[in-house]
């Protein structure tokens, strides 16, 4: 009986030290996260983590893989990407994606009581990965609208294309609202999101260089101004450079 006691105590023990080892689970093991892992793994660093406990970030050796696959742009290429697949399922899932985002982009907000960013890295990590992710959503979305129209040139049609590409501009000027909050930024952080400017924003106005940027011009004039850091105002400068090159070309 004593034996059978201490066998208990030690699985107990076993499965206790389990637990709490692995407390939090992610599918690090996948090649590419789906729809699943990202509900499940978004649950998780939304409201698994205690208030006093860490987030997984890029500082850490061991959550730094947690933060790179959450963020792996891959995980949606793969399928948005692939011509193979159907444009309805692509379009269909890019619209679950977005969701995803939506919620992960809740996650790395908190600031300290100096008001900066306490994960501002994986925050802007998590805003690329959606900027990325916006480029294909709409644009899936669009060829979608005109490959079902019966007359793809109607005029109802092209207000409905238009109204979606004014939507995706409007969701990266949220992005670089971002800019009201610099003080909250580290440097790098300032870099990094100078660097989402220079990709991103430069991404969408050489897809869409006929499109109207006239109120993202006039968002990155304001930043300008207002913008202490000489990175981000090279970023900003070089956009409206960009966007007047693009207006003049299509004059």
């Amino acid at each position: 009986m004593k034996r059978i006691n201490l066998i208990l105590l030690l699985l107990t023990c076993f499965i206790s030290t389990h637990c709490t080892t692995e407390k939090h689970q992610f599918p690090l093991d996948k090649r590419y996260w789906d729809l699943v892992d990202y509900e499940a793994s978004i649950l998780e660093l939304n409201y698994g983590y205690d208030t006093d406990e860490k987030l997984p970030n890029f500082n850490d050796p061991e959550t730094r893989l947690i933060v790179e696959k959450l963020t792996d742009h891959q995980n949606f290429k793969v399928v948005l990407d692939d011509e193979e697949l159907g444009l309805k399922h692509r379009n269909e899932y890019a619209q679950k994606f977005f969701t995803q985002w939506k919620n992960m982009s809740k996650i790395y907000k908190d600031q300290d009581r100096k008001d900066q960013y306490l994960y501002d890295k994986e925050m802007l990590a998590v805003w690329h990965f959606g900027l990325d992710l916006q480029v294909r959503y709409f644009t899936l979305a669009n060829t979608e609208i005109k490959e079902s129209a019966d007359d793809p040139n109607a005029s109802k049609v092209s207000y409905t294309l238009n109204k979606n590409l004014e939507s995706m501009i409007n969701n990266y000027l949220i992005y670089m609202d971002e800019l009201n909050n610099e003080k909250a930024f580290s440097e790098e952080g300032k870099e990094i999101l100078a660097e989402g400017i220079d990709t991103y924003f430069t991404e969408l106005v050489e897809i869409y260089p006929e499109a109207n940027f006239d109120k993202m011009k006039k968002k990155a004039e304001l930043m300008l101004k207002k913008s202490e850091s000489d990175k981000v105002k090279s970023s900003l400068e070089r956009l409206i450079d960009l966007i007047d090159s693009k207006k003049t070309a299509n004059l």
